[in-house]
């Protein structure tokens, strides 16, 4: 029980690093007290794990297994897989840089719901989810293209 609560709360701590200390090399950070716990990671310190249902019908996706302790609502229309690598995003907490990736078997099982009316090797434009076909944002995109650019 201790190790999800410390989950929780090293993760909703989690922020960009602005502090003037360490920021190329540790983009986030999370304080604790004191402390603060310098992050480095090959993505996104966000990744996203669980397609959680709320007792109302409401879908959450569930992050770095905090369970619905850590969760944004769920909203399709914004998904963004990029084609040159198949890495699903979605938003995320924006203190901690606004973008999540999705686990590998999670956007495995949403993978079917994808449309893509420019054809095979481009990005997807829509997303069919509960009878509803969703066009695709993409307004991840300068978040994620931002982060390349900066080498993360």
């Amino acid at each position: 029980m201790y190790y999800k609560q410390f989950l929780v709360f090293f993760f909703k701590q989690l922020q960009v690093n602005r502090s003037g200390r360490y920021e190329e090399a540790f983009p986030f950070l999370s304080p604790c007290g004191r402390e603060h716990n310098y992050i480095r990671c090959d993505d996104v310190p966000i990744v996203f794990t669980h397609l959680l249902q709320g007792v109302s019908g409401e879908e959450h996706l569930s992050y770095c297994g905090g369970a619905e302790k850590l969760a944004v609502p769920f909203q399709p229309e914004k998904l963004v897989m990029l084609p040159e690598n198949g890495r699903l995003y979605h938003p995320g907490p924006e203190k901690a840089g606004g973008v999540g990736l999705v686990k590998s078997a999670l956007a495995f099982e949403l993978s079917p719901s994808f449309e893509y009316e420019q054809g095979p090797g481009k990005a997807p434009t829509h997303f069919r989810w509960k009878d509803k076909c969703h066009i695709l944002t993409n307004e991840l995109l300068p978040k994620i293209r931002g982060k390349e650019k900066e080498g993360g």
